[in-house]
Formats: structure tokens, sequence, C-alpha cells
């Protein structure tokens, strides 16, 4: 199991509740969860709700055939953070990556986030 992050994977989804959400394919212009994460692997997922105020942005893993994506940590969500009980209508599911799990240069190229002194003398010799 690895942890992959990839640009462009949406399905949608019915499902309701706090449980795992059954994907039911990808939305037109959009991979699949099972060709651009890949099934068993872990992925930053963000939910929400069509036409409601319910959302969910957390760390998910997919199922041996990719046809289920269970909500591992939620990060942040329309309910102060905690796990949404999303009730029925269609779902966007899609992969993303959480402003608080990324680094980044601010606008003078500082490093931001998760950097350190010796983050950024790293990412200098790397770059």
């Amino acid at each position: 199991m690895a942890l992959v992050i990839n640009d462009r994977v949406k399905e949608s989804s019915t499902s309701i509740g706090t449980g795992a959400f059954a994907l039911n394919g990808a939305v037109n212009g959009f991979e699949s969860f099972a060709t651009g994460i890949g099934n068993n692997n872990t992925t930053y997922y963000a939910i929400f709700n069509q036409g409601t105020n319910e959302w969910e942005v957390g760390l998910g893993t997919l199922d041996a055939t990719s046809a289920n994506l269970t909500r591992t940590t939620v990060i942040s969500s329309s309910n102060s953070d905690a796990v949404v009980d999303f009730q029925s209508g269609t779902k966007d599911v899609f992969c993303t990556l959480p402003a608080s799990k990324s680094v980044y240069l601010d606008a003078s190229g500082t490093p931001v986030g998760a950097a350190s002194a010796g983050f950024a003398l790293a990412m200098a010799v790397a770059l």
C-alpha cells in the first residue's frame, strides 16, 4: 500500500452515512480511482454532496478492487472537521492535495508548511 496522488481523478457516489463510499465510475473527462490511484493504495480525497453544504477532505484507502473508498482520517469538513454523516444525493469524490499537507514557497521564496531550516537547505541542494 502506497500513498498516491494524481491529477484529474474523480468519480461520483450516492453513498450515505459515515462509512466507506462506493465509487460509481469516473466522471466524464476524469480518470477513475482504479486507474489514477490503484487498488489498495491510500490517497487524499475530497467529497462534496452536490447542492448542499456537506463536504469532507481526508486520507482514504481504496479496497482491493478500487470500488470503495474507506475514509481513514478526516482532515477538514463541514462538520467541524469531524466525519460527515452524508445525506442522500450525488457526491463528487476526487483526489486532492490538502493545503495543510502542502509545502511551498511564499511570494518572497520562503518555505511555508512543513518546512524548516533543514528542509529549506535540503530543497536548495536538491534544486
